[in-house]
């Protein structure tokens, strides 16, 4: 899937979950994510360190900083921890760093995260620690409440601090899929929604091309 995805020239993400999985398919990841409750796995910030795309580290949980930025130097220098080889076998890897990691801001147990005084404040924690300042937000999740009908206005806010000059702000993520909302799995396939999540709540097609189309048009 991932192979016909890149052969239409459209780049692909995901987050790494199991630190096994990016030696098989890594050189089709565009761009990865490390998330809120993996981002103070020592495992995961080593594996990070190796990764040959741009890795953003989600904030931990209950929203704090301070756990980003110590994966973020984790992740800038070379590692050598247990892992795969190039020839799938079980070996000593020895990493140079990743030089393109930054911060993801998700929201955490005390809610968003996506205002301009909350990426103030984060640009700051990331200057004291001396790594980059570049920052992601993410439009679902507890920023937007959990709620999908919410993330369009979230995303549009997001959008209007970049367009404001916020140079720092390098992207936004939604959760998007061809139906809104979310279904619950069952053995019954025959019983479930082609194109709805079976995970977290998503905005549909529509709701995703209206609100990417604007901000193209306010950005460019």
């Amino acid at each position: 899937m991932l192979q016909k995805i890149i052969d239409l020239g459209v780049p692909t993400a995901t987050e790494f979950l199991d630190p096994i999985i990016p030696q098989y398919i890594g050189d089709l990841i565009s761009w990865a994510a490390i998330g809120a409750p993996t981002v103070e796995s020592q495992t995961h910030r080593q594996m990070a360190s190796g990764l040959s795309m741009p890795v953003g580290l989600k904030n931990a949980t209950n929203g704090g900083i301070v756990a980003v930025v110590n994966a973020l130097k984790a992740a800038i220098a070379p590692q050598t921890f247990f892992g795969i080889s190039d020839e799938g076998v079980a070996s000593t890897v020895s990493t140079m760093g990743n030089p393109m990691v930054h911060n993801i801001l998700p929201g955490g147990d005390d809610g968003p995260n996506f205002s301009s005084d909350h990426v103030n404040s984060t640009r700051e924690l990331l200057k004291k620690g001396d790594v980059s300042t570049s920052i992601v937000i993410d439009a679902s999740h507890a920023n937007c409440s959990k709620d999908f009908e919410k993330m369009p206005d979230v995303f549009e806010k997001v959008v209007e601090q970049r367009a404001n000059g916020d140079l720092d702000v390098i992207g936004a993520m939604l959760e998007s899929n061809l139906v809104a909302g979310n279904q619950a799995v069952s053995a019954d396939f025959d019983s479930l929604t082609y194109g709805q999540s079976v995970t977290d709540p998503c905005i549909n097609w529509a709701t995703t091309e209206r609100i990417i189309r604007a901000a193209a048009d306010r950005l460019t």
